[in-house]
């Protein structure tokens, strides 16, 4: 069990189009893998009060090497020289967390489509499936099991090796924050796949995808600034996980647009319209959870991690 002070990262994540979520950050996240088979492809992540639907980013520019540190109060500090802020669950561990309300979290060992250590899809999705809606379980980052991320991204196959570069920078504010690193570096992966160069089809930079009113205190006006990108988007997670009183399931999915009394209907509302990818990835939580921060690939793991797939759908949308 190891501390995640969790995550939602940018103030518009792009699950633009229903309008009425009423988290109003201004970090947009994009959800894409690009590196990968995306069973669920470009998915919006964006708290959706603030934001148009949009299709994918216009262009993911890279430049020769965004700079590296941001010229902040904290100077960047080469991990090498660092030791991680994160530590590798116990081989075969798996949460203790029970809410009668939900049943029985329904945690495996191993991962699978829809169980792993952090609990089970339908035990994170509690509620989703009845007139209610989403009343997710109470689970803190001290609760949950996820894996180093020097370690993951050094490890050949893992999705982190294109995170490689800049461990650092998550290893930093991660620390800095009290969000575990591999969690920072998960958006970053389905962000930006984690190319520093990115740009968004509304202008969101780099990494994580900040959206340009969060660019106005870049050092030298660089929003692409590897320091700057990570640091802003470590303080809107950790921001965001003390807005829900410490409930990291709750922020995972408000990361995605989420909101308590989110039903399958609701959540699925925009699968028939031409804003298909503005429907909340019903799959988003336990991939999360029991997928990337685990060092799982959720879309390539076989089989892939979900039951859902609501926006396979959209893939040529």
């Amino acid at each position: 069990m190891n501390p995640l002070s969790f995550l939602s990262l940018f103030s518009a994540l792009i699950l633009v189009c229903h309008a009425g979520n009423a988290l109003n950050h201004d970090i947009l996240a994009r959800h894409h893998a690009r590196g990968h088979k995306q069973l669920a492809k470009k998915q919006s992540l964006t708290p959706k009060s603030n934001i148009k639907c949009r299709a994918r980013p216009a262009s993911s520019k890279s430049s020769s090497k965004s700079s590296t540190h941001a010229s902040t109060s904290t100077a960047p500090v080469n991990p090498a020289s660092t030791p991680s802020s994160s530590s590798s669950p116990p081989s075969g561990g798996i949460i203790k967390v029970n809410v009668p309300r939900c049943g029985p979290n329904g945690a495996t060992k191993e991962v699978t489509a829809t169980t792993g250590p952090n609990g089970s899809l339908d035990w994170l999705n509690c509620g989703v499936t009845e007139a209610g809606g989403w009343n997710p379980p109470f689970m803190s980052v001290d609760d949950i099991m996820f894996s180093d991320l020097n370690t993951a991204a050094s490890q050949p196959g893992s999705p982190f090796q294109a995170c490689s570069s800049y461990t650092w920078a998550f290893e930093q504010y991660g620390k800095q924050y009290g969000v575990p690193p591999i969690l920072l570096a998960s958006f970053a992966l389905q962000e930006s796949s984690c190319n520093p160069g990115t740009v968004g089809g509304a202008g969101e930079q780099g990494l994580m995808q900040l959206t340009p009113d969060k660019c106005t205190k870049a050092p030298g006006g660089n929003c692409k600034d590897v320091g700057y990108n990570v640091q802003t988007g470590a303080s809107f997670v950790s921001d965001l996980l003390s807005s829900n009183n410490g409930n990291l399931v709750l922020s995972v999915g408000k990361y995605n647009g989420w909101d308590s009394g989110m039903t399958i209907a609701s959540a699925t509302a925009a699968g028939n319209t031409p804003c298909c990818r503005c429907q909340n990835n019903l799959d988003y939580v336990f991939q999360v959870l029991n997928g990337w921060i685990l060092n799982v690939d959720a879309y390539t793991h076989n089989p892939p991690l979900g039951k859902y797939f609501n926006l396979n759908k959209c893939q040529d949308s």
